[in-house]
């Protein structure tokens, strides 16, 4: 159990560490809005990993098969998404620089649930998790703790790779110049914006 707890893990936080739109936006908000957002994010991200990790690994073969099948409308809805956020960042850039705003439990909530929708949208990470089952053998029936330990492991994995993300992201924000930091926040949303476009037409052409 504990090494599958391990692989769970080890999963999770490979997934979650790897470089795309969400990465950039969990920096562009702990620099911005503070490290609350940007955990509040990162766990987004963790919830919708374990999410994934889940179906796959309980062997719930038709939801499974019913978001492969739907890549193509998931990508595009995803996409447009980041799009828009990227917009939105490019367009908040462009405003005076003001203080940081106090973090709200609304602002928290919009920040756990936009993450949590952008990565259940994002049918990549669910192919990621089937091919994971297929080689440990679940959907066959037994015992949940084998699955349970993965998806455990998954969850844990990938919120540690947010945590140690925002907090490096945090410690930066204090040496960084308001300039720095306004650079910063552009190329993201650029960056948001691109991937978003990416996405899209890979709905089309996919």
């Amino acid at each position: 159990m504990f090494s599958l707890l391990l692989r769970g893990f080890a999963l999770g936080f490979a997934i979650a560490a790897s470089p795309g739109p969400i990465f950039f936006l969990c920096v562009r908000r702990t620099l911005v809005q503070g490290r609350l957002a940007g955990l509040f994010s990162g766990f987004g991200v963790a919830t919708a990993d374990g999410f994934y990790a889940a179906i796959a690994t309980f062997g719930v073969a038709a939801l499974t098969t019913a978001f492969v099948a739907g890549r193509r409308p998931l990508a595009l809805v995803g996409g447009s998404v980041l799009v828009v956020l990227g917009l939105r960042i490019l367009i908040e850039r462009a405003r005076p620089a003001e203080p940081a705003a106090a973090t709200t439990g609304r602002g928290l909530a919009w920040a756990y649930a936009s993450t949590l929708g952008l990565t259940i949208t994002n049918p990549t990470t669910i192919v990621s998790f089937a091919a994971l089952a297929a080689t440990l053998g679940f959907g066959t029936g037994g015992s949940v703790v084998r699955p349970a330990s993965v998806v455990a492991g998954v969850l844990l994995g990938s919120a540690a790779w947010w945590c140690i993300l925002v907090v490096g992201a945090s410690l930066l924000r204090a040496r960084l110049t308001p300039g720095v930091v306004r650079g910063i926040s552009t190329f993201s949303g650029l960056a948001i914006a691109v991937l978003g476009i990416l996405a899209v037409v890979s709905a089309f052409s996919g």
